[in-house]
């Protein structure tokens, strides 16, 4: 089947995730804001507002007089995925760009992003070229996580590929299919296939504030992505007690073994109860993990919404343009 020629101005929908970012998005609006009127004649903003706590909706005020720049509230703060979800959800363009709103993605990067796209890609990914921002804590807990990941899922998550990226629309539907509640998007990117291209960058310096993502929330989500795109955690403990086990058995036999060769009387309760600690720990420990994927069943079967959207202001400057 031959695809249908792509439009050399499409129908662009930029979904910005913002939480607490009033210091940023001006700035960033009047530098991406050219950069979509350069590029085509219908395109959109649309600013996620992700139960910010600072003056953000004083921030976007401004803005929202003029066509192409939307504003959606959630109820509360939701987290990154679900108002990537949120924006994803409303975006009507031909393709759809996703970047941060502390200007760290440059917009110059996005007329690249469309050329590719106009090329043939499917989905075209900004992959950073340095993490020196980030504290070395950060740096290897990123290394590990997406070795993890690509040693044991069936599909490999483009390491150091964030949520940076253009998607066609049949992308964007792909994503918008997918049942899951509790969403890591960059596993998604990549599990929806598609023809990807992957664009080097240098990230910016964060214009103003600082991240408002902590250790905790990065945890939190690593843990989101492990458990929903590997069961390495479980093979990985069913190994540790087959090695325990065997462990056991070994010290066993040679208790006895010592015992009537060598007349040395049996280990006494030390011994005991420092091996049933330790086992106890390793229990406890293998138990939580399987807690983990059972909460992840839990959470689904329950059948929340990703979302509650508080309010929307705002219009598109969208005309559709998709060859049918």
């Amino acid at each position: 089947m031959t695809e249908s020629p792509r439009s050399p101005r499409p129908a662009i929908s930029c979904v910005v995730p913002a939480f607490n970012e009033a210091d940023n998005l001006g700035a960033l609006l009047a530098e991406l804001v050219p950069q979509l009127e350069g590029l085509t004649d219908s395109w959109e903003v649309i600013v996620v507002d992700d139960g910010s706590r600072d003056p953000t909706p004083a921030a976007i005020a401004p803005w929202l007089a003029r066509p192409g720049v939307r504003y959606v509230r959630l109820s509360r703060n939701f987290g990154k995925e679900a108002a990537l979800t949120a924006g994803i959800d409303r975006a009507a363009g031909d393709v759809v760009l996703l970047m941060d709103a502390d200007l760290q993605h440059p917009a110059s990067l996005v007329p690249e992003m469309i050329a590719a796209w106009a090329g043939g890609a499917d989905m075209v990914c900004a992959a950073r070229t340095s993490r020196a921002d980030e504290s070395w804590v950060k740096r290897i807990g990123t290394w590990f996580f997406y070795r993890l990941v690509n040693a044991h899922s069936q599909v490999p998550i483009p390491v150091d590929a964030g949520d940076f990226r253009l998607m066609d629309r049949k992308v964007v539907d792909a994503l918008k299919s997918l049942p899951e509640r509790n969403r890591f998007m960059k596993g998604l990117y990549a599990w929806v296939g598609f023809r990807n291209v992957i664009i080097p960058y240098v990230p910016n310096e964060r214009h103003a504030g600082t991240s408002s993502f902590s250790m905790r929330g990065l945890s939190r989500l690593a843990f989101t992505g492990v458990t929903a795109f590997t069961n390495a955690p479980l093979r990985l403990w069913s190994g540790v007690g087959i090695v325990i086990a065997l462990c056991s058995i070994a010290f066993g036999v040679w208790i006895v073994v010592d015992h009537y060769l060598n007349g040395n009387d049996v280990p006494g309760w030390a011994t005991l109860v420092t091996g049933m600690a330790f086992f106890s720990g390793v229990q406890l420990l293998s138990i939580g993990i399987l807690g983990e994927y059972v909460g992840r069943i839990f959470e689904e079967v329950k059948q929340r919404p990703v979302y509650v959207v508080g309010s929307e202001a705002g219009r598109g400057a969208i005309r559709q343009t998709r060859l049918e």
